[in-house]
């Protein structure tokens, strides 16, 4: 898991390069296009052929779960750009908290006050990264919250999603109509690449499918309650790339907030290992 942490990190680096340069839905859109073929590829190899893979009983709600995380990539790659990996990674780590306090109204699941507190926790936490009042709280900070909250819906209708198809089912589903939604609007906005870059867009692609099989092994031979607390090194990892790529500055208040919107997140996966 820390290997994939650290591969999920670097493609974040890429995306930041990249996106830098040129529009951000036609990287987004490349990227897809190879997360797509390595969905199709990971399709027949686990259950025999694309169309086993694809059968649903909720072809809707597959549909929207493959939009909306297509979406987030968007407008994370925009807060990479817009904010930096530093302070975006430090906010987006509150998604499990925004977890925890949706699932009880999308999936009926109760969630009790100690989990309460430690959400509300997070949300200071949040509010000292931001540092509303001190000019840091520029329209650019909303993106990496409303990534946050776009992947916590996404993996929430992901759980509901489970209960009638399964994984590889959901999976394939999500490069496919992902791949299929960011295209319609990407190539409406393409742009030549220098050769250089398209090396790097490459390495972007190989890091996103590494980083997908990495992820796979690692609930291979783990349960995911036991490994998801190591995906906030992710946080560590996208700081360390940003202060010594990009030179961005870890602001004291910014470790602090991610500090506490760690703790609280930790707490949580706890709280919900317990009652599992």
């Amino acid at each position: 898991m820390v290997a994939t942490t650290l591969v999920f990190a670097s493609q974040d680096g890429i995306s930041r390069h990249l996106a830098s340069t040129y529009n951000v839905l036609m990287v987004v859109m490349i990227r897809y296009w190879f997360f797509a073929a390595f969905v199709i590829v990971l399709a027949k190899r686990q259950v025999g052929s694309v169309r086993a893979a694809a059968a649903t009983k909720q072809p809707v709600l597959q549909a929207v779960r493959g939009v909306l995380l297509v979406a987030e990539v968007c407008v994370m790659v925009l807060g990479f750009v817009h904010l930096g990996l530093v302070e975006s990674q430090a906010v987006f780590g509150c998604y499990p908290l925004l977890i925890a306090a949706l699932s009880g109204p999308i999936l009926g699941e109760s969630v009790g006050w100690r989990r309460w507190v430690a959400i509300g926790i997070g949300a200071v936490g949040v509010m000292v990264i931001l540092n509303p009042g001190s000019g840091v709280f520029a329209p650019a900070a909303v993106l990496p919250l409303a990534s946050a909250f776009m992947f916590a819906l996404y993996g929430l209708l992901t759980r509901y999603a489970a209960r009638k198809d399964s994984a590889a089912t959901s999976f394939f589903w999500t490069g496919t109509t992902g791949a299929v939604a960011i295209t319609l609007v990407g190539l409406w906005v393409w742009e030549p690449m220098t050769a250089h870059d398209w090396l790097w867009m490459a390495l972007l692609c190989v890091t996103g499918a590494g980083g997908h099989f990495l992820l796979i092994k690692t609930y291979e031979v783990a349960e995911a309650s036991a490994v998801q607390p190591f995906a906030f090194l992710q946080i560590v990892f996208g700081a360390l790339i940003g202060i010594t790529v990009f030179g961005e500055i870890l602001r004291p208040n910014v470790a602090l907030g991610a500090a506490i919107v760690v703790g609280a997140g930790l707490f949580t996966l706890m709280r919900a290992r317990r009652r599992a």
